[in-house]
């Protein structure tokens, strides 16, 4: 199943940026125990939407950051 894409380049850059930043705060111990965990679930979604191109809450919202092909 292929998901359609509704992220910009740069919107998945950034996604991907934070998520990466926010791992390392968490698993180098800047973030304490009860917040880590909330900040490593965030730093996965933030990753796994990075990665893949498509964001559900942009989905449900109707929005998309790509930029529109014309025919």
């Amino acid at each position: 199943m292929s998901l359609p894409r509704n992220e910009h380049a740069v919107d998945r850059a950034i996604r991907i940026v934070l998520g990466i930043v926010l791992l390392a705060l968490a698993v180098g111990g800047a973030v304490a125990a009860p917040l880590a965990y909330l900040v490593v679930v965030i730093a996965a979604i933030a990753l796994v939407t990075g990665i893949a191109g498509f964001c559900p809450l942009y989905a449900v919202l109707r929005v998309s950051t790509c930029p529109v092909t014309r025919r």
